[in-house]
């Protein structure tokens, strides 16, 4: 499946819990969405990344990959773990500007 550098970049380090290298995907103005929660700026998408990962033990499989336009990419991928229901199918919608992420919003 064909992505960006920074999509791919940002999701081995989201996946290995890598807050530092997760992080450096992002732009400063970049906003998160997941779970019905915003998180805006990079302090707040750092902290929402370390207690993302702290929260649950989970595996993660990519099941697909689309580009919907220049800036933007639908990114599926299933979740097995420690959490409630224990499996899900997350979209992982990133709008990027440059080789930045510049939103993300996380959802079933």
């Amino acid at each position: 499946m064909d992505m960006p550098l920074v999509i791919t970049t940002y999701l081995t380090a989201h996946n290995a819990r890598d807050v530092d290298s997760a992080i450096a995907a992002y732009a400063s103005d970049a906003v998160v969405i997941d779970d019905g929660h915003s998180y805006p700026g990079t302090d707040a998408i750092r902290a929402w990344l370390a207690g993302a990962a702290a929260e649950y033990t989970y595996t993660t499989e990519l099941i697909s990959a689309t580009r919907l336009d220049e800036e933007r990419y639908d990114v599926v991928q299933h979740l097995d773990g420690d959490f409630p229901g224990g499996a899900v199918d997350l979209h992982y919608r990133f709008t990027l500007r440059g080789s930045r992420i510049v939103r993300l919003v996380i959802e079933p």
